[in-house]
C-alpha cells in the first residue's frame, strides 16, 4: 500500500485513489465504490502521505500513526468512527500516547479512524507495507 496515491477531497465522501493527471487536474477512483471523478485544481485535495498528526513533541506521519492502530488491532479494523468523541479519545490516546489534544480534535480522530478502517476493508492496510510507507517517507 502507497500512500502516495490515496486522497482526500474535500466535500466527497471517502478515499480516493489518484488514477491519472491531467491538464485541468486529475481522474479519481473512490475506494467506496469504484466510481470515477474527476477533479479540478481549484479543489482542496490532500495527499494522505503528506497528513501529520500533532504531538507535542513533533508532527507524526499519518502512516505511522496507521501503524499503531494497525499493531494495535494486529491488522484488523479499529472501533467505529461513529463511537462518541469521549471513546474515540480514549482509544487514539491508546495508540498515540503523546498526541496533542489541543490540537487534534475529536472530528480529526473520526476522519483517521474511518480512513484507516477504509483502507483495511480494502486489505491496504498491512504492518508491513506502513513500516516501508514510513521508511520512504523518513528518506524524503
Amino acid at each position: 500500500m502507497s500512500l502516495q496515491k490515496i486522497l482526500a477531497i474535500s466535500g466527497k465522501p471517502g478515499l480516493f485513489e489518484l488514477k491519472i493527471q491531467t491538464r485541468t487536474g486529475f481522474v479519481a477512483e473512490s475506494l467506496l465504490d469504484g466510481k470515477k471523478i474527476t477533479v479540478g485544481m481549484k479543489s482542496n485535495v490532500s495527499l494522505l502521505s503528506e497528513i501529520a498528526v500533532y504531538t507535542y513533541n513533533e508532527e507524526v506521519k499519518l502512516a505511522e500513526v496507521f501503524k499503531a492502530i494497525a499493531t494495535k488491532e494486529n491488522e484488523g479494523p479499529a472501533i467505529s468512527h461513529k463511537e462518541d468523541n469521549a471513546v474515540l479519545v480514549n482509544y487514539f490516546r491508546e495508540v498515540m500516547p503523546e498526541f496533542d489534544e489541543d490540537r487534534v480534535y475529536p472530528s480529526d480522530i473520526k476522519k483517521i479512524v474511518n480512513w484507516y478502517n477504509m483502507l483495511q476493508a480494502k486489505g491496504l492496510i498491512s504492518i508491513e507495507s506502513l513500516n516501508q510507507e514510513v521508511k520512504k517517507q523518513a528518506a524524503e
